[in-house]
């Protein structure tokens, strides 16, 4: 009988969708997916559609349209000054960052070569390690402050170590790392030549502390890839639009590979994303303001309910510990929450190598409306004690 490939028996699905179609299923307020239930702005809205109905319908450059590459750099260029990003040799356009990634580390990295992943970390790093042929090597963040231990880090890379990847503001606790463990990573990686794979889609999305791209950190300009979009900044996860910033060198590799997995990003959304990174300064400022009042909500009822929480610096999820309230592992209790009171999260286990580290935790995401988070609030203080202690709950 036909048989899927050993790399594919490896890994599961990815939880975030189960839980999102267990949401839909149950009619559950959805706090676990990352994508907003919110309008994106007018402007991006009106630009794409103003593109399409410009006949922009055709493939674009396969590495992406000059507009919106030139866009990139010199957005880049106005946040981080002497990041000089050369759009014609330093730029891949992608479908979203989930293809960014995969695609560089299947143009770095060969069989057998190790990668370095924080945990708990974005569920895709460790499966686009294994397409690639790697092998993930895995660095704990430690409650409750969610820092690495720097000798376990350096312990951690050997000889085989060929990239490591950095997420920050990081998914799923909102850590942002500081610009001394970011120096220490670099430290580590030029000394045992490696790569580092940056995913840096929440850098506008903070509440604390500064958002510092390897890429700037004295001797990384040429070994690190960094990974974006526009799906979290401008609310549009849905329009499959990112991009990867390297060196001349690396972007020859990750076009190459790009070219032969997707072709290309959407032409017309290329035209609006251009729009969207000629926002004003303010337009950030707001953003970042307004998760915040959306962080604050969630936190609170969280906390409220009996839930564990340390408020995030950055991106827009919650990391919980559900001790407190059951004995129940986090699939259970998260499976028991999407039907009763009918909230949707992502069991903490998902995120990481040894699931028994995320056994009493959950993610919830608050890019949602105030109304919509209200809403969850009601309906986490709606169990009912007797109800709960029925259910498993304590």
């Amino acid at each position: 009988m036909p048989r899927i490939s050993r790399k594919a028996e490896s890994f599961g699905e990815s939880v975030i969708r189960e839980m999102t179609r267990l949401a839909m299923r149950h009619d559950a307020i959805n706090l676990a997916q990352g994508f907003p239930d919110f309008e994106a702005p007018a402007e991006i809205k009106a630009a794409a559609c103003a593109a399409i109905e410009a006949d922009i319908n055709q493939y674009a450059i396969t590495w992406g349209a000059k507009p919106f590459r030139d866009a990139i750099s010199a957005k880049t260029a106005h946040w981080y000054p002497g990041w000089e990003v050369d759009p014609e040799t330093q730029l891949t356009v992608t479908c979203g960052a989930t293809e960014g990634m995969i695609a560089s580390m299947l143009a770095v990295l060969d069989p057998g070569d190790e990668l370095i992943v924080f945990e708990p970390f974005y569920e895709n790093y460790g499966p686009d390690a294994i397409l690639a042929g790697a092998v993930p090597r895995y660095v704990t963040l430690h409650e409750p402050d969610w820092r690495f231990d720097p000798d376990e880090l350096r312990a951690t890379f050997s000889p085989r170590t060929r990239g490591i990847v950095v997420n920050s503001p990081h998914n799923p606790t909102g850590r942002v790392f500081t610009r001394e463990e970011l120096e220490l990573v670099a430290e580590l990686c030029i000394e045992h030549d490696v790569v580092c794979f940056t995913d840096e889609i929440y850098e506008h999305i903070r509440y604390a502390g500064e958002h510092v791209p390897m890429a700037t950190i004295p001797g990384m300009a040429e070994r690190t890839i960094a990974v974006n979009a526009l799906s979290k900044t401008y609310s549009v996860t849905g329009w499959r639009v990112g991009w990867v910033i390297a060196s001349p060198t690396l972007t020859s590799g990750i076009r190459k590979v790009h070219d032969f997995l997707t072709v290309g990003a959407a032409a017309p959304l290329q035209q609006a994303g251009a729009v969207a990174l000629a926002m004003p300064d303010a337009y950030y400022d707001d953003l970042a303001a307004g998760y915040r009042e959306r962080r604050d909500v969630l936190v609170g009822a969280l906390t409220r309910a009996g839930f564990r929480t340390t408020a995030p610096d950055g991106a827009y999820y919650v990391m919980t510990d559900i001790s407190d309230l059951t004995e129940d592992d986090d699939v259970t209790f998260a499976r028991r929450l999407v039907e009763v009171p009918g909230i949707a999260a992502v069991p903490g286990s998902s995120f990481y190598s040894r699931r028994e580290l995320g056994r009493t935790k959950l993610r919830f995401a608050f890019p949602k409306r105030l109304a919509t988070l209200a809403g969850a609030a009601e309906r986490l203080m709606a169990v009912d004690p007797a109800q709960a202690r029925a259910s498993g709950v304590r």
